[in-house]
């Protein structure tokens, strides 16, 4: 990309980045159940233990994706017979911008079927429209139907990495947060 053509996207972006940076909850909270205190036992979340092996590998001038599916968060909802809608947010962009011209990842929904995990499917039967989660949006919203447990992974994502000088791995790492309504 010339230099003219990335000072107009730069342009174009920053004050969107300086937005999301000021909308960002600055919560150490990784999951959140956001339903009446009676209906706060019908849904549990539970934050997935760290992969031993990191779903990608960044160095400068990468341009790469993620090579292994990682489980975030598993959400039990077998005692809630209403519909939600969980909000998975990326929360750490403000460090991110700093390594990445773009990070694209592909958000999967799974529902437990007799131990087995298959794609989610809405409450009218067809399966969930392909949800993403990048450094510009931030944030991707799904509703589910209640009474079963689900897992929200990223599947797969793409990724350009220009410089990581001086960068630790946790900065180039994704944070994100799920709420759950």
């Amino acid at each position: 990309m010339n230099g003219k053509l990335r000072n107009k996207w730069t342009k174009r972006l920053f004050p969107f980045f300086a937005l999301v940076l000021l909308l960002l909850p600055w919560s150490t909270a990784y999951a959140v159940d956001d339903n009446a205190a009676a209906s706060q036992e019908l849904i549990r979340i539970e934050v997935a233990e760290l992969p031993e092996a990191p779903s990608y590998t960044v160095f400068g001038r990468a341009l790469g994706g993620v090579s292994n599916p990682q489980d975030l968060f598993y959400i039990d909802a077998t005692d809630n017979p209403a519909d939600m809608v969980a909000t998975l947010y990326l929360i750490n962009t403000q460090k991110l911008i700093n390594y990445y011209s773009y990070l694209i990842l592909h958000v999967g929904v799974y529902v437990e079927r007799q131990g087995e995990w298959e794609k989610a499917t809405g409450s009218d039967g067809k399966p969930l429209s392909d949800i993403i989660i990048s450094l510009r949006n931030g944030q991707a919203s799904f509703t589910l139907p209640g009474l079963a447990k689900y897992k929200v992974t990223i599947d797969s994502g793409g990724f350009y990495s220009p410089s990581v000088r001086n960068a630790d791995p946790e900065s180039l790492s994704p944070q994100f947060y799920l709420e759950v309504r």
